[in-house]
């Protein structure tokens, strides 16, 4: 696979909807525009294909979260360019987790003799791949040209126009789904992760997601970065912790959590986390995930239940009972609002929350990326609730035998940060921003003519 040279960069618009970041991929010949979910904690990138044959199971609630006209699906009958990956390639055996490189031909009925050649060419057999929230995708690996809207940097720092391609991007192409109405770009760390294909497995990439409240507003963008843009040329505040490294899933981006502090000066409290928290074990258990994919943070007991505690203990404003037992969130309180004007909220109340990272990371969240408001204002008041969950007894003290991430980072709580993955180092950096205002600077707004930008790997 030939890798871009150093001064390859791809700059992409991510679309906020109410649960996630999407961003656009161009595929096919001629190219067909499929929008996708940016997930960090995946690695396979796959689009819905056949706009009838496509099958969504139990997908009301997730589909309900996009405004605006249905989005569209892939058909591989109307690109010329379009194939079915072959069962001896190197992301068929990825898909099927298969350590023996004979296993997926084996499969797809192919003989001895072509086995042990390595001349086979029956198609990967299908596929199926599951998410941490239950769901479920089915479908076959398919190549086809892959077209990146973006930038190219040159050396003295000027941008230009780059046509280049990904003449055989290899994805999921997805006929029935469980829970998953849309499809999804994978930026884990595993070989079919979007960066991987990008050549930027050895560079990394960036993200500084906008607020809740531009969800479905089509007149602004996240900036997505991927290339040594990413990396290079970012702010000396830039806050680094290490990248924890996984035995058992080593295609996701783990984090060490030290503490968190309530409050700010000489009103705050600290209080410790558990070791499962700050490290990985042996058995791969551990650590907390930082995935764009989960919408809220989740924290393991006892650790959330001493959060909620030490909110309770600081907040005077009147509880939103009913509004908690309707959305499900813990924490929901009636904030002073004058006039009903949302920019008179008086939340002041409402305190900040930090987390401290390894390496003396210390990244106090954004006000919003808390407590957000449920509804508009009624009564000169806004119920604003906090945005966090529970692990649901992942992490628990005293169970030894759980599985996975202690806790995850969420994309809510990565609002208004500029979050560098700096793969080359195996770090992760965090600096509060005003993210509108980096989308700005980069041209991510609406009517700004954007050049295509084509990347071959």
């Amino acid at each position: 696979m030939d890798q871009m040279d150093g001064d390859d960069n791809v700059i992409e618009p991510l679309r906020e909807i109410r649960d996630g970041y999407l961003m656009s991929l161009s595929i096919g010949t001629p190219p067909q525009v499929v929008q996708v979910y940016m997930d960090t904690g995946s690695d396979l990138t796959w689009v819905p294909c056949g706009n009838l044959s496509f099958d969504c199971q139990d997908c009301e609630e997730y589909q309900n979260n996009i405004s605006g006209p249905k989005l569209a699906a892939f058909l591989p009958t109307h690109s010329s360019t379009s194939i079915r990956d072959t069962c001896g390639s190197s992301f068929c055996m990825d898909i099927h987790s298969s350590d023996n490189p004979f296993d997926p031909c084996t499969i797809a009925g192919c003989s001895l003799a072509t086995l042990v050649k390595g001349t086979c060419p029956r198609p990967c057999p299908s596929f199926a791949y599951t998410y941490g929230a239950s769901g479920v995708v089915t479908g076959s690996l398919t190549r086809d040209v892959l077209f990146m809207h973006g930038n190219y940097h040159n050396n003295n720092n000027n941008n230009s126009n780059n046509n280049k391609q990904v003449p055989r991007f290899c994805f999921g192409c997805v006929g029935a789904t469980y829970r998953e109405p849309i499809g999804i770009a994978g930026f884990g760390r595993g070989l079919l992760s979007l960066p991987f294909q990008l050549g930027f497995s050895q560079k990394g990439f960036s993200h500084c997601f906008l607020p809740f409240k531009f969800s479905n507003n089509p007149n602004f963008s996240s900036p997505l970065i991927l290339g040594h843009l990413a990396i290079s040329s970012k702010d000396e505040n830039l806050q680094f912790t290490p990248l924890l490294k996984s035995p058992i899933y080593p295609n996701y981006y783990y984090i060490g959590l030290e503490s968190i502090t309530i409050g700010n000066g000489n009103n705050n409290f600290r209080f410790g986390v558990s070791f499962k928290l700050r490290e990985i074990d042996t058995k791969g258990n551990g650590g907390m995930l930082i995935d764009s994919g989960t919408t809220y943070t989740h924290l393991p007991e006892p650790l959330y239940s001493q959060l909620i505690s030490n909110l309770e203990s600081v907040i005077s404003y009147p509880r939103a009972k009913q509004v908690e037992l309707n959305t499900g969130f813990d924490l929901c309180y009636k904030v002073p609002c004058k006039n009903n004007n949302s920019s008179f909220v008086d939340d002041s109340q409402l305190p900040s929350i930090t987390f401290h990272f390894l390496n003396n990371v210390s990244v106090v969240l954004p006000q919003g990326n808390n407590f957000y408001a449920m509804a508009a204002p009624i009564n000169s008041t806004v119920v604003k609730c906090l945005l966090y969950q529970s692990m649901d007894g992942v992490g628990d003290d005293n169970d030894s035998d759980d599985n996975g991430p202690a806790g995850i980072f969420g994309s809510f709580q990565q609002q208004n940060l500029q979050v560098v993955y700096d793969l080359e180092k195996e770090r992760l950096g965090f600096q509060a921003m005003d993210c509108v205002s980096v989308a700005a600077n980069q041209g991510l707004h609406k009517n700004v003519r954007r050049n295509m930008m084509k990347v071959e790997v």
